[in-house]
């Protein structure tokens, strides 16, 4: 394959994607990593691309609010698995927060039926813990973003303020080493702070390929973070990075 070609199709697979990872890239195009990142070195100077720590994150799709649809589809595996894993942690008469993402959903659906209560601005998380008679669901209410099916705004972080919690499981679009959490969306983002003030304990859930990007609107320091849930396909050298900051990490298969 030529390099023009090659970095034609790296471009459209960072914009259908979002974000990549180099080593994801170089075993796609069967080329060294080195030879990647000059790649994307070359293709963020033309402006079509931002690299990232260990890749890339495009710049040309929008990136907003993506469809519940779509998201639920995408990294779904590794999305259950760490959903079971988190589930492993919460204990009964927990009382705890659940955020709007597609993960969260999972953990509602890998919950047994026990004694606790979970806060929400979910509505997809509110529907699948309706089924279970022992757990109290509370939703925050506010603002409805349709794209996401959750609630966001003054209304929902007035709901979050009223409590506190063991625990929160959340995720978010970006993981950075050194800018910590972030997210697309700007409300999201608030609300998802506040979470994490009212909890006692954070759960980071979140598939690899998140890790290295920076999204729109900051969240909050990984010092913040108690636990991540991952996947195996984690970088190794990001691993290390989390252990020396004395950060938690379950990697599930």
């Amino acid at each position: 394959m030529l390099v023009a070609e090659r970095q034609k199709k790296i471009v459209e697979l960072i914009n259908e994607r979002l974000s990549i990872r180099v080593t994801e890239l170089s075993k796609i195009f069967s080329v060294t990593e080195e030879t990647i990142r000059r790649d994307l070195e070359k293709l963020e100077k033309e402006n079509l691309l931002m690299r990232s720590h260990g890749g890339a994150v495009s710049i040309e799709k929008d990136q907003g609010e993506i469809s519940y649809l779509e998201r639920e589809i995408t990294n779904a595996e590794q999305k259950r698995a760490i959903a079971k894993a988190a589930v492993r942690s919460i204990e009964t008469g927990d009382q705890i927060v659940l955020d709007a993402s597609t993960t969260a959903w999972y953990v509602a659906k890998e919950l047994p039926d026990m004694p606790l209560t979970v806060l929400t601005n979910s509505i997809k998380v509110a529907i699948e813990l309706s089924k279970k008679e022992q757990i109290k669901v509370i939703s925050t209410g506010g603002t409805l973003l349709s794209q996401s099916l959750s609630y966001v705004g003054p209304l929902a972080e007035r709901s979050l303020s009223m409590y506190h919690v063991n625990k929160v499981y959340l995720s978010c679009k970006g993981v950075h080493l050194q800018r910590g959490l972030s997210d697309f969306n700007e409300s999201q983002a608030l609300l998802k702070k506040q979470m994490m003030e009212i909890a006692d304990e954070t759960f980071l859930m979140v598939d690899s390929s998140k890790f290295g990007t920076r999204a729109f609107s900051q969240i909050a320091p990984l010092s913040s973070i108690d636990c991540i849930i991952t996947d195996s396909n984690i970088d190794e050298e990001i691993k290390n990075d989390l252990d020396g900051k004395m950060i938690k990490v379950i990697i599930v298969n």
